[in-house]
């Protein structure tokens, strides 16, 4: 239906074609962990603005596309990197955070392996690189904002549900788990303690194996139970770490 212009309703300030006029864009916080380090996906602009700068990945949303298909579509048209499952996670929207006009932009975040997954930049992305999250270029846009609350999400994500054991291999000891949440929480863990929780959650299956090809006496192998552990939330049972 087109809309006649003037159109003024009830108590719009401006006239309603007015709050049409409007960009949406979509942003990908992809994380990455591999041997202790948390990393970020981030590709070099060559395109206005902020030619040159890295940033995450993102684009506007095309006016056929819903949200969801935006972001994995731009997160293959710039880096190549497809059936990567993609969490919305905060939407951010200050007037002044694109310099061409007035876009609000939807986060979308997720956690894979990164040795899994090697980037081609493509489209008008120049580069596109893991960093370490703790030694990040300068950012284009307001990038470092939606990566920091990428980052409080993620940690928010990993206390209370099991998703870091996505990126371990199928068999790992109680190191290897230690090891891969305080990469991604941050802070470390009492060694004790931590063995001690873990296995309190009788979510984990332990092996009759060790882990070999180490100098030092090898540590008993274990398993995540997936199947224990959906039979217990439906019970109540909440993983907090």
């Amino acid at each position: 239906m087109k809309i006649p212009n003037p159109y003024y309703i009830s108590d719009y300030k401006l006239p309603l074609i007015e709050y049409f006029v409007f960009g949406l864009s979509v942003d990908c916080v992809v994380f990455g962990y591999h041997e202790g380090e948390i990393k970020v996906l981030l590709i070099q602009r060559e395109a206005e603005p902020y030619r040159g700068h890295w940033a995450l990945i993102g684009d506007l949303v095309e006016p056929e596309q819903n949200l969801h298909d935006a972001s994995n579509n731009v997160l293959e048209k710039l880096t190549g990197l497809k059936n990567i499952f993609m969490k919305q996670f905060f939407t951010f929207g200050s007037l002044d955070r694109h310099p061409l006009g007035r876009v609000v932009t939807v986060g979308y975040f997720s956690l894979v392996k990164s040795i899994s997954y090697h980037p081609i930049a493509s489209s008008w992305a120049k580069s596109a690189e893991w960093f370490n999250i703790n030694d990040l270029p300068e950012l284009a846009f307001d990038h470092h904002t939606i990566l920091l609350k990428g980052i409080e999400t993620l940690k928010n994500e990993v206390r209370h549900k099991p998703i870091g054991f996505e990126l371990l291999p199928s068999k790992f000891t109680l190191l290897d788990l230690q090891l891969l949440y305080e990469a991604l929480l941050g802070y470390k863990f009492d060694k004790s303690n931590f063995r001690k929780k873990i296995l309190e959650m009788n979510i984990l299956k332990p092996l009759n194996e060790v882990k070999d090809n180490v100098s030092h006496r090898p540590a008993k192998l274990f398993k995540f139970d997936e199947k224990r552990y959906r039979q217990l939330e439906k019970e109540g049972f909440s993983f907090e770490l």
